[in-house]
């Protein structure tokens, strides 16, 4: 047994075979910046090494789970250096481990609001619980930014290609109640019920499961998602995409609490030299 880890944004708990991953800046409303993510990578890593901890539940202190990426910086928020690049402290935000590479079961409990790498995290979750009343959004389109975390793959898989089509293309949030009805959660319910429910159902899979039965179904279960393969084609493009003006003015608007005033032309600024194949031109009306 390892100790579990004490972190500054990142709360770890070990109760009958369930570790409880808290994130935990509430003041934020466990908004995602390097810090946060530094600490969630070493709690997975005490979680999946730690024989002691044979399931996982992941959720947010306080009324969120996580409200997408920390917005103080405001317009720099995707930070660039002068040439445009990603930053050290924009990539210091990006995961070195995810749910899905801990060998054992991983449940978010959205105890609230789960917009932007809120719900992408969750989604790279095996189960997830919500409350019913939470607000789910892969809102990246409104902000002028992509989703990340192998979502393209995963989340058609989960919801049917047009849910996920109508999730990403659109940003809209919706209900975990409606969350729950496309099949993105398990289970929605009331919020004061979402972590008993999630430790419940924790605990009997690492009481009753095989610990190596479980771990070798889900390897191939997300093996066949082919999540590796698209995060390595989602980031050169969200690198990419980070650079682009449109990124500032998602934010920035949004802000403002104003309509976005985007830049980028589709036909001008298309990265077709980051496809492997470049989309052909849509044909003329004749």
């Amino acid at each position: 047994m390892t100790t579990a880890p004490q972190l500054e944004t990142v709360l770890t708990t070990l109760d009958d075979r369930v570790g409880v991953i808290t994130l935990h800046r509430p003041e934020a409303l466990n908004a995602w910046n390097g810090a946060l993510s530094r600490d969630l990578d070493l709690a997975l890593r005490w979680a999946a090494d730690d024989d002691d901890v044979g399931a996982v539940v992941i959720t947010g202190a306080g009324r969120a789970f996580c409200a997408g990426a920390d917005l103080s910086s405001g317009g720099e928020t995707f930070a660039r250096n002068e040439d445009r690049g990603p930053t050290d402290d924009s990539r210091s935000r990006t995961p070195q481990l995810l749910p899905w590479d801990v060998p054992k079961p991983v449940i978010a409990a959205i105890n609230g609001h789960a917009v932007g790498v809120g719900a992408t995290y969750a989604l790279a979750c095996d189960l997830r619980v919500v409350a019913a009343d939470a607000k789910i959004g892969f809102v990246f389109s409104r902000r002028g930014m992509l989703p990340e975390l192998g979502s393209h793959a995963v989340l058609p898989r989960v919801v049917g290609f047009s849910n996920a089509a109508d999730l990403l293309l659109s940003g809209r949030p919706i209900t975990g109640e409606e969350a729950a009805s496309i099949g993105l959660a398990s289970v929605a319910t009331a919020a004061e019920t979402v972590v008993p429910l999630a430790v419940e159902r924790a605990r009997d899979m690492a009481i009753n499961g095989a610990p190596m039965s479980m771990a070798v179904s889900k390897r191939l279960l997300w093996e066949s998602m082919g999540v590796t393969e698209m995060m390595g084609r989602e980031q050169p493009l969200f690198d990419w995409i980070a650079t682009q003006p449109d990124s500032v003015e998602g934010v920035e608007s949004f802000l403002e609490k104003r309509a976005p005033s985007w830049k980028l032309s589709v036909a001008d600024d298309f990265p077709s030299h980051l496809f492997s194949a470049p989309a052909p031109p849509p044909e003329k009306a004749r």
